[in-house]
């Protein structure tokens, strides 16, 4: 992996990647959720579980639909 990004030369991408690097090492932090932020991770836990899902694709077209329908 040193190798690779060592024979990196795009400044841009350098950067950006040293930026994820260094927001990782935040990950440490403890974030502490609300109540209603946890009922609607286990919302959408329920849905997973249930097979209530649609592709990206799917979500795309009806965004689409949406704004065209604006």
């Amino acid at each position: 992996m040193i190798d690779k990004i060592l024979s990196i030369r795009n400044k841009e991408f350098l950067a950006a990647l040293d930026k994820i690097i260094s927001s990782s090492s935040s990950e440490t932090e403890i974030v502490e959720l609300s109540d209603e932020q946890k009922q609607m991770l286990q919302m959408s836990e329920d849905d997973i579980a249930n097979g209530l899902l649609i592709s990206q694709n799917e979500m795309d077209k009806r965004n689409l639909e949406w704004l065209n329908a604006m």
